[in-house]
Parts: C-alpha cells; sequence; structure tokens
C-alpha cells in the first residue's frame, strides 16, 4: 500500500520516522494534508469520477474493459460507504465540497498469473490536495475473486484509509 500526497505546499509537516511507519511515500516539500484524517474523512461527502484503466489496453476485451470499469466505480464507492457509513456518495462532480474520487487500475504488459496489477484510489480533497492510495494485487488472487474482484481491491484499500 502507498499513500502518495501530491500537494505543492505542506499544511503539516510529519517526521520522517512517522511518515516511514505509516507506509507513506513523500517527496520534497510534500506533506498529507491537513484534512486526511479519520475525522474529516468519515463525513465527507465523495464523488467517484469515471475510472481509467491505465498500462495494457489490450489486456481485456472492450467488452471487458466497460465491465470492469463499471465494477470500479460502483465498488470504489460501495467500499468508501461500508468504510465511513456516515460518508455520502454523491453522483455529481460539481458538489461543494466533495472529495473527487478517481478509481485506477494499472495492468501489466500481460496477464499471466504470476504478474501484478495495482489498484488505486485517487483523491482530490475539497482544497485541492491530492492524495493517491494504491496496492499491488496478484492476477490470480483477482482472478480466484471473479466477479467480486473490484470490490476485494477497494475493500482492501478503503480498509488502509485513516
Amino acid at each position: 500500500m502507498t499513500i502518495t500526497p501530491t500537494i505543492t505546499s505542506p499544511r503539516i509537516l510529519l517526521p520522517a520516522a512517522l511518515l516511514l511507519a505509516a507506509g507513506l511515500q513523500v517527496g520534497g516539500a510534500q506533506s498529507v494534508p491537513v484534512n486526511w484524517n479519520g475525522s474529516s474523512l468519515s463525513s465527507a461527502t465523495y464523488v467517484i469520477l469515471d475510472p481509467q484503466i491505465q498500462g495494457n489496453p489490450n489486456a481485456v476485451s472492450a467488452q471487458q474493459r466497460q465491465g470492469v470499469l463499471e465494477a470500479m466505480k460502483r465498488d470504489s464507492a460501495g467500499a468508501i460507504k461500508r468504510r465511513y457509513p456516515k460518508a455520502v456518495i454523491a453522483t455529481d462532480p460539481a458538489t461543494p465540497g466533495a472529495v473527487q474520487v478517481r478509481p485506477v487500475l494499472v495492468t501489466p504488459s500481460v496477464l499471466a498469473p504470476w504478474n501484478k496489477l495495482t489498484a488505486q484510489l485517487e483523491f482530490r480533497m475539497p482544497a485541492g490536495n491530492n492524495v493517491i492510495l494504491k496496492q499491488d494485487f496478484g492476477v490470480l488472487t483477482l482472478w480466484q475473486k471473479q466477479s467480486e474482484a473490484a470490490n476485494y481491491m477497494y475493500d482492501v484499500l478503503a480498509q488502509r484509509l485513516p
């Protein structure tokens, strides 16, 4: 699991030891946004943006790709709601004060059982800060989950939210 903040002006500077202990990757003058905490996130409004598949676009057929994209959007919203039952999932990207979330799946060049896919949730906080939560998953593990693969991936990621 990796959380990569992508803001350019730090709000809080955490000691490097704390960042390493939390499994965060922070580069340069970047820090975790001040509103990246359980209290703020648990009662936030989220908008799930159109998901993206990056990497090898031909790893799956066009029909399979459409099904995967639909599952990513639906299941990432469900994972956030399960993690934060008081959260609101809105549909309008222009919802004021909403945290925008883009689910991303990075595919390997070949969907071989020993390869890994990377699932990401890219959060854009209302103040403009960005945080990327990501984790690698084995192709074989996800294949075993079948129609529950996206649900599984995003539940694992959501459990790592503060």
